[in-house]
């Protein structure tokens, strides 16, 4: 058996939690530089809020409806993920991360009453961090994907729902559009309509020959999953092959120091989340660009080989720099920079040369204190003087929360 685990619209949770005055309120969050709406509240869907739509065109429905509004938080976000994750791992040995907010539990041999144990994982994590989830529980990944969609659509499941019996899954099958199911978008979901499939149970049931002809193996592995026969294991974490950090501006830039400093903010955090994983970086790839509405769109790339495998930000920040040099153009407005960390090597085996300077245990040691500082005292406690100290340029976040878990200064404070 497998359960899935889902918060309920995580972003707006996460602004909830230190709000509870928000609680039953229509919230909704907004992309980098206050661009988009990505998350919404279940009661800010009720109000018909639309998602993906630029906020300037939405302002006025939203303060029709009183609706709080929110700039992306990442750093409170990835700190409750963290925190919801690692509450989870108390309910399984064997564990699939599966987004910020998703996770597998593989729970065969459990002798347990699921229903009972579905929600004892749901009040566990609302005790601990107040966070509401969908517990979805089935002998297969895919069926637990269903079986947590019911626990969230459905009012009776009260957000758990254990699809243990052919009966049970064929029930909700039936009901379903092909489209529900787990790895079938909308596109697919025509195909098969096409092909006289119209309910996800018509799916689960369909010849397997046919499937193959519409798409793949992979729907025929699919419809196996939705009849209760397991083809997914778990997957372990996937380290990253390439890292990237790019962010757009608050506002436009037009000189090259502006630029120097954001390749050198965003080379350091692609060197922190590089040391992360325990890898060094054997080539760079910087980019900028204007907007693409402007008439003179500019956008220009380069790809440089550092000298040695490294994670020493001041090493990558020199030559990110050299980069930023090399594809800067006076009189135009940029609106993007950033920087791609392109061959990885693991460093567990990295080959040292004989006849080449390499990364010292200094830049190593020096790297690590950074790390350790921050994680201490908050991210950019300390930082490389190459980033700047202003920053006009940085993302416009005019609506931002507090980072309550992860910044001293900005702790809640009961008086």
């Amino acid at each position: 058996m497998y359960a899935l685990v889902d918060c309920n619209s995580f972003y707006a949770s996460c602004e909830q939690i230190f709000r509870p005055d928000l609680r039953g309120k229509p919230v909704v969050i907004l992309s980098n530089n206050d661009g988009c709406i990505v998350a919404r509240s279940k009661e800010a869907k009720a109000l018909h809020i639309p998602d993906l739509q630029p906020y300037f065109k939405v302002k006025y429905l939203l303060d029709k409806h009183q609706v709080h509004v929110f700039s992306s938080n990442y750093a409170l976000y990835g700190d409750i993920s963290h925190r919801v994750m690692e509450t989870l791992k108390h309910f399984s040995p064997d564990i699939e991360v599966y987004s910020i907010d998703e996770m597998f539990l593989y729970l065969e041999g459990f002798t347990v009453d699921f229903n009972d144990y579905g929600r004892e994982i749901k009040e566990r994590v609302w005790q601990h961090i107040r966070m509401p989830v969908g517990v979805g529980i089935a002998p297969t990944k895919t069926l637990a994907k269903l079986a947590n969609y019911a626990a969230k659509k459905i009012s009776k499941c009260n957000g758990v729902c254990v699809l243990d019996t052919p009966t049970k899954w064929e029930w909700l099958l039936k009901r379903l559009p092909p489209h529900a199911i787990w790895g079938i978008g909308k596109r697919l979901a025509k195909h098969l309509e096409h092909a006289g499939i119209a309910t996800a149970y018509q799916f689960a049931t369909a010849n397997k020959k046919q499937l193959r002809k519409i798409a793949s193996v992979g729907l025929e592995r699919t419809a196996n999953e939705l009849n209760g026969i397991p083809c997914l294991e778990l997957e372990e974490a996937q380290e990253k092959k390439q890292i990237y950090v790019t962010r757009s501006f608050g506002e436009k830039v037009t000189d090259q120091q502006s630029l120097h400093e954001a390749i050198s903010l965003y080379a350091s955090r692609a060197c922190e989340k590089l040391r992360k994983q325990s890898h060094k970086v054997k080539t760079i790839h910087v980019f900028v660009n204007t907007s693409r509405f402007s008439n003179d769109y500019y956008y220009n790339s380069c790809v440089i080989q550092l000298p040695y495998p490294t994670n020493d930000p001041r090493l990558v920040i020199h030559y990110a720099k050299h980069g930023i040099t090399h594809l800067y153009r006076s009189g135009k407005s940029y609106a993007k920079c950033g920087i791609g960390l392109i061959e990885l090597i693991d460093t567990t085996f990295t080959q040292h040369d004989f006849f080449e300077k390499g990364q010292s245990l200094q830049s190593e040691k020096l790297a690590l204190t950074l790390d350790h500082i921050n994680r201490k005292h908050g991210k950019q406690s300390v930082f490389i003087a190459a980033q700047g100290i202003r920053k006009p340029w940085t993302m416009k976040q005019d609506n931002l929360s507090p980072r309550y878990t992860t910044a001293w200064h900005e702790i809640p404070v009961t008086i």
